[in-house]
């Protein structure tokens, strides 16, 4: 028995294997720098939405804070602030918090506080809630989660931070009150966080931890 041809296939079968792997790491290289760039423009339109640009002068994107509060902020991980100044002056500072106790896991928040203490806004930036039911904390789906502009630690009070089946002021989602009720929560405790280190998280050295 021969076992050339055998040897043949598993030789081309190797090349294959080879030429595959590498057209599949130039890809991947190819397009790394172009997706981190298509999220880096997605986060800065979003902090601008929450943040107009005429507010502050410097480069929020860069201008970061690394934070850690996993009961406030709900990571076991550091999560950034980005913020905001205006000719050297705090503005608003926009933390990067999570609900974690949405229908369908985590929901990943933006959550911009004015140095005032009351909200500039709040956005969703990634979640897994149900179609047509959860997804109404998105701001291109409906305009609840754009109620949150304005309120802060007084308004309302700590028992208005709330949906409303639960005593509170927020509305909740018609056959959905679990996910309205996380973000709500999670809203009020960055408020919290920010109320106890509001001078920290404006210091100037960036990429700090723990706070």
């Amino acid at each position: 028995m021969s076992y050339r041809p055998v040897f043949i296939s598993a030789v081309f079968l190797l090349l294959f294997a080879v030429i595959g792997s590498g057209l599949v790491a130039f890809t991947f290289d190819s397009t790394a720098d172009r997706i981190a760039e298509n999220q880096r423009r997605a986060l800065l339109k979003s902090l601008n939405e929450l943040v107009p640009v005429d507010r502050y002068d410097n480069d929020i994107f860069s201008d970061i804070l690394r934070v850690r509060d996993p009961e406030l902020l709900g990571s076991e991980e550091p999560v950034p602030v980005y913020r905001a100044r205006k000719g050297g002056w705090p503005v608003a500072a926009v933390l990067a918090v999570i609900a974690p106790d949405g229908y369908n896991g985590s929901i990943r928040l933006l959550v911009a506080i004015n140095l005032d203490g009351t909200l500039a806004g709040v956005r969703v930036v990634q979640h897994r809630e149900t179609p047509g039911l959860g997804d109404g904390i998105e701001a291109d789906r409906s305009d609840w989660i754009l109620g949150f502009a304005g309120k802060s630690l007084t308004n309302p009070d700590k028992k208005g931070w709330r949906v409303k089946r639960d005593g509170g002021v927020f509305d909740q989602f018609t056959g959905a009150t679990i996910t309205p009720r996380a973000v709500v929560k999670a809203v009020h405790k960055a408020l919290l966080y920010f109320q106890l280190h509001r001078q920290k998280l404006f210091e100037k050295a960036p990429e700090a931890t723990d706070t």
